[in-house]
């Protein structure tokens, strides 16, 4: 072998000593109207839009992260992660929740200065999404747990001031209709955090 290979990322998941660990990350642009309007487009329920992360960006909840290179314009927003649990392919929205192992807060992060460069040149913006601690999540709570997913708040406070304050009923796309949509592209497998 001419190099030993990485140990596979994991999350860990809330009141077990259990490791989530993650295979690919599956990310959703424009899930939120009012995000969506900020980044000045319409608001319309269409087909979802999905970008991907490699398992290298995450980053444990907590962590002290560099910041990235290449940027002046490192944003955050604060996401539900979604951590799906059993296989699936061409799953129905009924079938979807089956998928779920259960739920985390993350933050993704972006070098948002970059991303407007490509997005306006018409260029893909990987490079704008997907790099070292870009995936920064908490533990994983499980399902049963977690309580009913539309009835949860997600907020973001930064040195006291609120940054985001939406509940999940909010999405334009809910949970199972995003896993039925990648279930079929992809056969999504246990550790594929959406």
């Amino acid at each position: 072998m001419l190099f030993d290979l990485p140990e596979r990322p994991s999350v860990a998941v809330a009141g077990s000593a259990d490791r989530f660990p993650v295979n690919r990350i599956f990310c959703v642009a424009r899930n939120y109207a009012a995000h969506a309007r900020e980044m000045g487009f319409d608001v319309e329920k269409g087909t979802p839009s999905f970008f991907t992360k490699t398992p290298s960006a995450i980053c444990p909840s907590g962590s002290t992260i560099p910041y990235p290179p290449g940027t002046e314009n490192c944003h955050y927003e604060m996401e539900l992660v979604v951590a799906i649990g059993a296989p699936g392919f061409r799953v129905s929205e009924a079938e979807a929740g089956a998928l779920v192992l259960g739920y985390a807060c993350g933050l993704d992060m972006t070098r948002r200065d970059l991303q407007f460069a490509a997005r306006d040149k018409g260029l893909s913006w990987d490079v704008s999404k997907d790099f070292e601690h870009a995936a920064v999540i908490a533990p994983i709570t499980p399902a049963a747990r977690f309580g009913p997913v539309a009835a949860q708040r997600i907020a973001l406070s930064q040195n006291g001031t609120v940054r985001q304050d939406a509940t999940l009923a909010e999405l334009i796309f809910t949970i199972p209709e995003l896993i039925a949509w990648l279930s079929r592209f992809y056969h999504l497998q246990p550790g594929d955090p959406i």
